[in-house]
């Protein structure tokens, strides 16, 4: 999870990083954070709440600087604790120096223990400050802030996006498979901005340019953006979950419209098993999309069976269980006009620990459907993420140790079907060589101890080249 932003603003960054991290918000609603620098010095808030709660007139005002990076966090690696917000700050060799991340490294204890042997300290719990730690060992060493980043890529394992601010310039990169999504964006006059999705962009007026490829470094300052290549891959791992679930609809990623991609879902569900109803209504907001494309192929009429709280974050993304199941009654409250005796195929992402969507079954019958057609959007989720996802355990998926009759008796639904990996390779329009699924398979595209993996070859390369806006 998390949402990361980079910007390089000949005015005030401040104020479009603020609206990026707005756009970002879905990413993470635990803390937010934003650092500047104007060219003498350096200006950091952050804190734990939403973008709105951290930040306000009389905060973004006094953020002064010509450039910036923010953070929205969902904590996978590292409790919900206020010393783990970012962006991270140091002050080391009379460089001013920030960083954010998006991902989750799978051998952070190992790089933690090595540079504790050194005689670091570390003073917070998440996987960020390690990689920090490996770019400013290696950047004492070297003196060359791009052959540091190098060094630390050879030395991280997992999924990451980073935007880190040095001074007076952005450095952006990807991990080597391209798990977590990064894109590059211009607005305004020769204004620069990295993101995790093409929304942040969206929201400050910029144009969406590309993605940042997988193993990439973009430098970008006020004289514009360089590239280099660090790694070449045989196949990448793009998360499978950015098109089902975390990216915006209207987000743009890896060339695609997420939006049209769940409308292809949808569609791809009824196919695979066609039912006769009286509506098909989506769970908000993440099934929208797909139940629309459902109603479209199958001519059952679209309602909303649900409404959503809109001044509600999303249920999955809470801490515990017990506050996604007090979230899920305040979140969303049945139409009991348009339930009542019929027959409901109810539109859904995906099913995790199954409580949820036990809790909106329930919901419907109270308010009178005589049927509840469950539909999700994903495969059956049988493993643990360990790059980035909140499934850490597979006690705490349902379907881990169920079949499909048993999940759809446990959560009381009258029938329920799961749209087949193949379908959804399709929809996605990505070949399965070049998506992580472990999720749904067990198997995953890099080491992780006691998983099955089926590892990608990853090339360190030479070479850089300097590139102009109109050939980016």
């Amino acid at each position: 999870m998390c949402g990361i932003v980079g910007i390089v603003d000949a005015g005030d960054a401040s104020v479009p990083l603020y609206y990026a991290l707005y756009a970002l918000q879905h990413r993470g609603q635990e803390s937010a954070g934003i650092s500047t620098f104007d060219g003498l010095r350096f200006y950091k808030h952050k804190g734990q709440g939403l973008v709105g709660e951290v930040f306000n007139e009389e905060v973004l005002s006094g953020l002064r600087g010509f450039i910036g990076v923010g953070h929205v966090r969902y904590p996978t690696t590292g409790a919900d604790l206020p010393e783990n917000v970012q962006p991270f700050n140091f002050r080391f060799k009379d460089h001013f120096f920030s960083i954010a991340h998006n991902g989750n490294l799978v051998n952070t204890k190992e790089l933690r223990a090595e540079f504790e042997q050194l005689g670091e300290i570390f003073s917070t719990t998440t996987d960020t400050e390690v990689i920090a730690s490996v770019i400013a060992h290696e950047y004492r060493r070297s003196n060359n802030i791009e052959d540091a980043i190098v060094l630390c890529m050879r030395k991280l394992r997992g999924s990451y996006a980073v935007v880190l601010l040095l001074d007076d310039t952005i450095y952006a990169f990807r991990d080597p498979l391209g798990i977590k999504p990064l894109c590059y964006g211009t607005f305004g006059e020769d204004h620069h901005i990295v993101a995790s999705e093409s929304v942040a962009i969206d929201a400050i007026g910029g144009t969406l340019t590309r993605d940042v490829a997988p193993g990439e470094i973009l430098t970008i300052d006020r004289n514009g953006v360089s590239s280099t290549q660090i790694t070449a891959c045989s196949n990448k791992a793009h998360c499978i979950f950015e098109y089902i679930y975390f990216a915006r609809a209207d987000s743009v990623i890896e060339g695609r419209l997420v939006y049209d991609i769940r409308r292809k879902i949808g569609a791809y569900l009824y196919e695979e098993d066609p039912i006769s109803a009286d509506l098909v209504s989506p769970v908000p907001d993440s099934g929208t999309s797909l139940a629309i494309g459902y109603a479209e192929q199958s001519h059952i009429p679209y309602r909303e069976a649900l409404m959503k709280n809109r001044y509600m974050g999303r249920t999955f993304i809470k801490p515990s269980q017990k506050d996604r199941e007090t979230a899920t009654r305040i979140k969303l409250n049945p139409i009991r006009d348009h339930i009542r005796g019929r027959s409901v195929i109810l539109i859904d992402d995906s099913i995790v620990r199954g409580t949820t969507s036990r809790h909106i079954v329930e919901m419907m019958r109270e308010a009178g459907a005589a049927q509840v057609h469950v539909r999700i959007g994903s495969p059956p989720i049988i493993a643990p993420c360990y790059l980035g996802v909140d499934m850490p355990t597979r006690e705490e998926l349902i379907a881990s140790d169920k079949d499909v009759e048993e999940v759809r008796e446990s959560i009381s639904a009258t029938s329920l079907h799961h749209i087949s990996l193949e379908s959804l390779v399709e929809a996605i329009g990505i070949d399965i060589g070049e998506l992580c699924i472990g999720c749904l398979s067990g198997q995953y595209p890099l080491t992780i101890e006691g998983e099955s993996c089926f590892c990608r070859n990853i090339d360190f390369v030479k070479g850089s080249f300097q590139v102009g806006l109109e050939s980016f």
